[in-house]
C-alpha cells in the first residue's frame, strides 16, 4: 500500500465513520451502544482479527521465530477459539482494538520513510489510535462507559462526530498534496 492510499482510506474511514454520528447523533445511541456486548460483531471483528494474525504467523521467516510457526499458529488458534467460550464480554470490544493494531502495521509500513513531511497527520492519527486500542484492549469496559457518557448530551455525538469528519477531510486533503 503506498502512502497515498494508506491517507486517502484513513480519511474515507474517518470522514464516513464521523459522518454517522453527525448525521444520526442520539438516534444512533441504541446500537452503538449495544456494541460492545454484541455477539455479532465479536463474531466478525475478533474472528477476522484473529485470521489476519494467524495469516501474518504463517508468513514468519527464521529470523521471527519463524522455525515455530505451526506451534505459534496452533497456540494463537486455541486462544482465539478459546476466548469466544471463556472471555465473551466485550470480545467486540477487543476484536476491534485487535483489528486496530494490526491496520496500524499496514498503515505505518506505508507512511515508514516517506518525505512529505504531511505524513505525519497520518502517522499521528495512527499512533493515537494505538494508544486507544491497548487502552481498550486492557479495559475494553471503558468503550461502554464512554459511550455512556456520549449520549448523556443532545449534542455530544454530533460533535463526536464532526472532529472525525473534519479530521479526515483533513487527511484527505493531505493525501492529494503528494501526487501534486
Amino acid at each position: 500500500m503506498t502512502l497515498f492510499q494508506a491517507t486517502l482510506f484513513t480519511a474515507i474511514f474517518l470522514i464516513v465513520f464521523g459522518a454517522h454520528f453527525l448525521w444520526h447523533g442520539m438516534r444512533s445511541a441504541p446500537s452503538v451502544q449495544a456494541f460492545p456486548r454484541s455477539q455479532t460483531a465479536a463474531y466478525i471483528l475478533l474472528g477476522t482479527a484473529a485470521a489476519w494474525f494467524l495469516f501474518k504467523i504463517t508468513q514468519l521467516g527464521p529470523a521471527d521465530f519463524g522455525q515455530y510457526k505451526h506451534l505459534l499458529f496452533a497456540l494463537f488458534l486455541v486462544v482465539a477459539v478459546g476466548s469466544f467460550y471463556y472471555v465473551p464480554d466485550f470480545l467486540a470490544v477487543r476484536g476491534l482494538a485487535a483489528l486496530i493494531l494490526l491496520t496500524a502495521g499496514v498503515l505505518l509500513d506505508a507512511a515508514y520513510m516517506e518525505l512529505p513531511p504531511a505524513r505525519l497527520f497520518l502517522v499521528t492519527f495512527v499512533y493515537l489510535a494505538i494508544v486507544l486500542a491497548l487502552i481498550l484492549g486492557a479495559n475494553p469496559y471503558k468503550l461502554r462507559d464512554f459511550l455512556g457518557w456520549l449520549y448523556k448530551q443532545e449534542r455530544r455525538p454530533r460533535i463526536f462526530g464532526a472532529i472525525f469528519v473534519a479530521y479526515g477531510l483533513l487527511l484527505l486533503g493531505v493525501a492529494l498534496t503528494y501526487h501534486a
